[in-house]
Parts: C-alpha cells; sequence; structure tokens
C-alpha cells in the first residue's frame, strides 16, 4: 500500500495541487500559459506561495493556504473549455515518469536511492520535517545531532523552499517523507519534460516527434545519475530553469505587457528559492539573450518588461531575501576549488551532452571509443539543431538552450568541482534538446535516413547510460529503516537518545522526536571512547567502549543488533527488539547507581573470560554496600571466510581472512564440528550487493537480498538448529540480472559469525564484593560495581 500511495497517489494529489496554482498564476497574469507549462509554473507557485505561512512563523497554515490557492485556481477557471493534454505528450509524460520510478517501484517496495553513497538526503528529510513542523524557529529544540543539522543549515540562510511541496504532500497522503521523496524528485522530471514540450513550440511540428525529443532530453545521464544520488535540488533546478524560459516566451511578443511578466517572475523566484538568490545568476546569460532580442524587435517596448520582470521577482522572492543570504556560509566550500564533496575527482565538462555510460558518474566509461563517438554525435547534432533554430527564428528553444548551456559552463569553470557537477546535470537538458531540433531539421530536409541514424545513436546512448545507472542504484534497506521509523513514534519525548552506529537517517529523521544524537555524527555533546578521544564521521562504537558518563547521559539507545554488540550497563533494559535494531532505557534518574564498569571482550568479540586479578582489583574498591554484577557472555564461533573452501573468484582480503570478496555467483562450503545440539543465530560482517543465501546441512536457512550496510555492521542470516557432531554450512553468493543494483559492486563480507540463541538470553551474575571469585573463570560481558 505505501508503494502505491507513494508512487500513485502522491504524484497524483501534487500533480493536482500543481494544476490549479498553475490555473490561478495564468490568472494572476492575464493571458493563457504555453501548452505544457501550467504543470511545472503551478509548481513553481506551489514554493513561492508556500514560503508565506513559514516565514510568518504560521507554518501549520502551508498546507491548508496550498489547497485553498489550487481550488482558487480550479474554481476561477470553471465554465472555460479545459485544454486537454496532448496524446503524445501524455504518453512520454507517463513513459518519462516510469524510467524515474523504475529503480525503486521494481524493487517492490517503497524506499529512496543514493543510500550509503551520499547521506545529503537525510538532512533533506530534516529540513522537510523542520520547516512543516515549526517553520524557521529552531528555539524549541533541544541538543542533538538532528537540532545540529537543522542550525548549520537553515541558522545560516540555507534555501527551504524545495522541501515545501515535499512537506504537503506528506501532510495530504500520510506517508514518511523519506518514502516520497524519490517520487517527489521524478515529479520534477516530468516538469521539466513539459516544459521543454513548451520550449520547443514550432520548432518541431511533428508531435511524436516532439514527444519523443522531451522524452530523452529530460533524462540525460548526469541529471539522471544525480537522481539517484538524490539529487532534489538539482532536479528542481532543471525544471525550474526550462519553466523560467518557456514562461518568459509570451513576454517576448510585441503585445505583451508587463503584467505577462509575473508568470516567469514566479518561476524565477521559485529557483531563487531553492537555489538562494544567488542562484539566479544561472539564468544570467538567457536573460541577458531575451532583453536582445526583445531590444531589437521593439527598444522602447524593453524598459517597461525589464522593470516589471525585476519589480515581481523581488516581490516574489521577499520571504527569500528577508530570510536567507546571496549564498550561505554552509555553502563557502561549494565556492573553493578544491572542494570535491562526494566526487572522486572533477566531472568531464562533456558529460553535460547527456551520455555517460557506466552505472556510477563518478567514473570513466569503460567503453571510452564508442563513449567519445556518441558525444561527439550529440555535439555536432546540438550545433546543427541551434543553427537550426536561429535560421527558422524558433526564439524559446535557443533563448533557453544557449542561455541555460552558457551559465552552466561558466558556473562549472568558475566554481568547485562539487557545484561544477550539479551545474552539469541541471544544464545537460538543453544539448539534448537542441540536438532534437537538429534531427527533426534533418527529417525536415527530407534526411530521415540521417536523421533516424543519429537520433537512434542518441537515444540508445542516452538509455544505456541510465539502464547502467540503474543497475548500480544504492536503494536503502526498507525494512530497517521502518523500524527506525516505529521506534521514532513509540519512544517520542523520552530522548536524550543515542545510536552508536553512523545512521545519519535515524538521527536526522526519524528519530527526531527523540532528541537523538550519534557517536560519530554531528553532534551538541561528546560521546568520549573509553581511551580518550571521540568518533570520526561513519565509525562504529560498541556501548563497551564509550565512556560511562558520556553514555549514561542517554535515557534511550537504539542499538543496532549484531553479535558483537555488548549488552548496555546496568541501569538500560531492554524495551524493545525489532529485527534490525534493539531499544534500551533507563529510568529518568539512573538505577542502580555505577560506580565503576569494566568493559571486556575486543572489538568483534563482546565478552571474554577476565582474571581474577582484575575482578579482586576491583572488588576492593568497594565502597559499602556495593555489589559486583556481571551479565554472562554469549560463546560465540567466528568463522574465517578466506579459509575456507570456496569459489576461484571469492579472493580473501589481503592481511585479513576473515573476509572474502565474491566477485560473482558461486557457493561456500563450510563444515563444523558441533560440541552439541543448539538452535543457533548466523550472522555475517558487511553488506550484501547481491542475494546471499545460507544452507545448513542442505536446508534453507536464510535468503537476503540487497541489505547495505555502514561500517562495523552485521548482516542477520537467521536461526537454525546445529546439529551435535559435524555441520555443512553453504553460502551460496548470486549477483547479476536486470533488478535495480543488480549491478552494484560486492564489498568484503566476513567473518561468519555463530551465536548460541539459548545463551543470547540476559542472565547477570550479582555477588557481594566478598565473593567476587565466584566471577572467575566465566566468560562475561563486563563487570560493573554497583550500589543502589
Amino acid at each position: 500500500m505505501t508503494l502505491f500511495g507513494a508512487w500513485v497517489l502522491f504524484p497524483g494529489l501534487l500533480a493536482l495541487l500543481a494544476l490549479g496554482c498553475g490555473l490561478l498564476l495564468e490568472r494572476a497574469a492575464g493571458a493563457a500559459l504555453p501548452g505544457g507549462a501550467l504543470l511545472p509554473a503551478g509548481m513553481a507557485t506551489i514554493i513561492v506561495l508556500a514560503q508565506v505561512p513559514i516565514v510568518i512563523g504560521l507554518p501549520g497554515l502551508t498546507t491548508p493556504v496550498i489547497v485553498l490557492a489550487a481550488a482558487a485556481g480550479l474554481y476561477l477557471s470553471r465554465g472555460r473549455r479545459p485544454r486537454m493534454p496532448d496524446r503524445w505528450l501524455l504518453g512520454a509524460a507517463l513513459a518519462l515518469f516510469a524510467v524515474y520510478a523504475a529503480p525503486v517501484v521494481l524493487s517492490g517496495q517503497a524506499t529512496f536511492a543514493g543510500y550509503i553513497k551520499l547521506d545529503d538526503t537525510s538532512t533533506w528529510l530534516g529540513l522537510t520535517d523542520q520547516v512543516m513542523e515549526r517553520g524557521l524557529d529552531i528555539s524549541s529544540l533541544a541538543p542533538s545531532s538532528y537540532e545540529a543539522a537543522i542550525d548549520l543549515n537553515l541558522g545560516v540562510g540555507y534555501p527551504f523552499g524545495v522541501f515545501l511541496p515535499l512537506g504537503i504532500g506528506h501532510a495530504l497522503v500520510s506517508i514518511d517523507v523519506a518514502w516520497l521523496i524519490q517520487p517527489y524528485m521524478a515529479v520534477f522530471a516530468v516538469a521539466l519534460m513539459l516544459a521543454l514540450w513548451s520550449l520547443l513550440g514550432e520548432a518541431i511540428e511533428r508531435r511524436w516527434m516532439r514527444a519523443a525529443v522531451c522524452f530523452v532530453a529530460a533524462q540525460p545521464a548526469l541529471l539522471f545519475g544525480y537522481y539517484l544520488w538524490g539529487g532534489i535540488k538539482e532536479m528542481a533546478a532543471a525544471a525550474l530553469l526550462a519553466t523560467s524560459v518557456a514562461l518568459l516566451a509570451p513576454a517576448l511578443r510585441g503585445s505583451a505587457g508587463p503584467r505577462a511578466m509575473i508568470a516567469p517572475a514566479c518561476a524565477i523566484a521559485a529557483l531563487a528559492a531553492v537555489l538562494t538568490p544567488g542562484g539566479v545568476v544561472w539564468l544570467a546569460p538567457a536573460l541577458a539573450l531575451a532583453a536582445f532580442l526583445i531590444w531589437r524587435r521593439s527598444p522602447a517596448g524593453l524598459l517597461p518588461k525589464a522593470v516589471g520582470l525585476t519589480l515581481a521577482v523581488v516581490l516574489l522572492s521577499l520571504p527569500v531575501l528577508t530570510t536567507g543570504t546571496l549564498l550561505p556560509t554552509v555553502s563557502d566550500p561549494l565556492t573553493d576549488a578544491g572542494a570535491l564533496g562526494n566526487l572522486i575527482a572533477p566531472l568531464n565538462v562533456f558529460q553535460i551532452a547527456g551520455i555517460w555510460p557506466v552505472g556510477d558518474f563518478r567514473f570513466a566509461p569503460h567503453d571510452s571509443f564508442i563513449t567519445v563517438v556518441m558525444i561527439a554525435v550529440v555535439v555536432l547534432a546540438a550545433l546543427w539543431g541551434a543553427a537550426e533554430a536561429v535560421r527558422r527564428k524558433n526564439v524559446p528553444p535557443v533563448i533557453y538552450a544557449i542561455g541555460i548551456v552558457a551559465g552552466s559552463l561558466v558556473l562549472f569553470v568558475a566554481g568547485s568541482p562539487w557545484n561544477g557537477g550539479k551545474a552539469l546535470a541541471a544544464g545537460s537538458p538543453a544539448v539534448l534538446l537542441l540536438a532534437g531540433i537538429g534531427i527533426a531539421g534533418l527529417a525536415r530536409g527530407g534526411r530521415r535516413f540521417e536523421a533516424a541514424v543519429i537520433g537512434g545513436v542518441i537515444v540508445v546512448g542516452v538509455l544505456w547510460s541510465n539502464v547502467l545507472a540503474y543497475r548500480e542504484v544504492w536503494l536503502a534497506p526498507r525494512d530497517q529503516l521502518v523500524e527506525l521509523e516505529q521506534m521514532g513514534d513509540e519512544f517520542a519525548g523520552q530522548g536524550p537518545t543515542l545510536m552508536t552506529e553512523y545512521q545519519p537517517y535515524g538521527v536526522r529523521h526519524f528519530l527526531r522526536k527523540e532528541d537523538p544524537e550519534a557517536a560519530s555524527e554531528l553532534r551538541r555533546r561528546q560521546v568520549p571512547l573509553v581511551g580518550g578521544g571521540t568518533l570520526e564521521k561513519g565509525e562504529y562504537a560498541d556501548t563497551d567502549r564509550l565512556a560511562l558518563g558520556g553514555l549514561l547521559v542517554y535515557r534511550t539507545l537504539v542499538l543496532r543488533r549484531s553479535p558483537s554488540q555488548s549488552r548496555p550497563p546496568l541501569p538500560y533494559a531492554l524495551r524493545r527488539k525489532g529485527d534490525f535494531y534493539e531499544a534500551w532505557q533507563r529510568a529518568v534518574t539512573p538505577t542502580p547507581t555505577v560506580i565503576e564498569h569494566l568493559p571486556l571482550g575486543s572489538g568483534l568479540d563482546p565478552g571474554e573470560v577476565p582474571s581474577c586479578g582484575e575482578i579482586a582489583a576491583l572488588a576492593e574498591r568497594a565502597p559499602p554496600g556495593a555489589r559486583l554484577v556481571a551479565p554472562l557472555a554469549p560463546r560465540l564461533q567466528f568463522i574465517a571466510m578466506g579459509e575456507q573452501s570456496r569459489p576461484a573468484d571469492w579472493p580473501a582480503e589481503p592481511g585479513d581472512h576473515r573476509l572474502v570478496t565474491p566477485g560473482g555467483t558461486g557457493t561456500m562450503t563450510i563444515e563444523i564440528e558441533a560440541p552439541e545440539a543448539s538452535q543457533t543465530e548466523f550472522w555475517v560482517g558487511g553488506s550484501v550487493s547481491g542475494e546471499l543465501e545460507l544452507r545448513l546441512d542442505g536446508e534453507p536457512v536464510a535468503d537476503v537480498q540487497r541489505q547495505l550496510n555502514s561500517t562495523g555492521q552485521y548482516v542477520s542470516l537467521g536461526q537454525a538448529l546445529l546439529r551435535q557432531g559435524p555441520n555443512t554450512i553453504e553460502i551460496h553468493y548470486t549477483n547479476g540480472g536486470w533488478g535495480p543494483g543488480s549491478d552494484v559492486a560486492q564489498e568484503p563480507i566476513g567473518p561468519l559469525v555463530l551465536r548460541p540463541t539459548d545463551e543470547a538470553a540476559e542472565r547477570i551474575l550479582s555477588v557481594e564484593p566478598g565473593r567476587s571469585s565466584a566471577l572467575c573463570g566465566r566468560r562475561l560481558d563486563w563487570v560493573e560495581l554497583v550500589s543502589g
């Protein structure tokens, strides 16, 4: 049901709101908007109008304001003959939405892309929560990783306009924004295509060909790659850039008055709300070209239109201008020539051509010769298209393509590599649009064979690139995150909460009502390690590695289930146990009082047999009335996978034979001898990119598919009865196929861990200090000296 709600109900409602708001904008502008531009214009209107309740401190009115605005637009248009969408355009729009939906929908789950590769999506979710629930006021937020992330962005004027339609859609369908963000970006892809259709106008007379050109131009490889990274701003920027020029086109007519500038001003103001006012410089070349063409046609008409557009943009941008800055300080590194962000190296400028056949756009394509040929075809077709559009005086596509490409290239050259990559992505539809005009010009001139060949090369290149990206998409593990979503509701208001794994989606979004922090995330409190220092970003630590004083600050602990996870200190009791997470909680005032905590075990194994001397020394420090407590630790069996029988293309990790890297489909066989029969849990360290099956003596135990983990985590492989004597464990790994993420490279996995479930139940020993020897020779998790 969530999949249907996210990918059918939510886009449908958002499109209806955009339609109504587009009609309202049309009424305000006093003239019909160009064909196809109604929905993208409506999206821009939603962004502009929704900022007002946020800025004046009434965020609860945001959704009602937009619903009323859409209803007003529909009401004021009653009695008018409805403009039915062109059937070719409608078919192409649905096909484009299906292309963007495929990486998620074909997985069978409502989730999102870009997991682990880039954690920016977690910040987008958090900002959406904040502006819709509390607006710009962060004073009520308690210190936490969530609060720190919000303050780092909204506190310095970070633009928030792009998050408003997402938050409004969430309010209407009551589905968490995490499961809506991918379809939301897909709606912007459709808006981009509709704007491109409006721009083409008479440049391509045949409607089927115009629809085909728009379909291809709206999915250039680099933009599609950013979409699979969670590039919400890149998708919105691409759509709003095209929409701004499409709505500006009617103003080029001599009969258009200053009022006609309201529509393009709304799109430009929406762009400022998405990118900050400084981002509007992207449109400068297009606006300069438009001004030149108006001046050539009617020098006297330029000034009133320029003044009208400027005043309208300033007026509609007041929410941005009064709350933001030209460029927030958090964006300063993006102007640094050395700022790569999550890029490995600066992108290739030719990626703006829309073809880049490789699964990850940060890398060079494997077939470099074919790639060069295809890009050359696109560039030549685009140059021909530019000449053709100029010759036929198709003004709107010329302004858009030449102006936006010029602006993108200037940003690419002058900005940081990270910022430049975004500029290439949002500007790349313009190159493919020009190429489409060139192909249409060849067909119009009787060179249909040449047009078909060139068009076929471009279509194959774009779709090939995007199929490869689809096969390398990193999808978020929905079941795991749903547990965090449930815990966020169940333990709301019972913080502060600590997570010990790197899980930005937990602390920046799902657990936000618990004042969450992560040991290796943005935080307001330091979480010191036992030996001093703190964790670096992305690291994981067992609770035994954290200093007791820093740990007990947190009332609730949300811990990833793992065979290497220690039991938290005695004041914490288990409140919820899921498949992936456990929630532990202490009383508001920690009881009993922990005087001293003696951690045991290693990074892999949480338990060990301590020396009697250690226990005796701890007992000697006991004050009157104190006692020693210690949980028994289960006996874990670690199997070094690199030392087992395995396929030739499953190499062991150099220097660490616990790990192997499955290079392809195959089976590893492990023979073990069990001293006694026991029900046993099976775990394997790392992530599973393909499909991993565990069999015990030929019987299936678990089948895990595409479960991605952060550093230091394990994948649960179920449990089964281990017989006394010899047992055969088989690990079968499969990769490939045509599902989403089917070609993600498998990282090293291991070790394989066996944990008897009958020993996993909590058993805590408690002795008087004088009887501390009773703990000697026992396998313990830790020992604490407690009172009370």
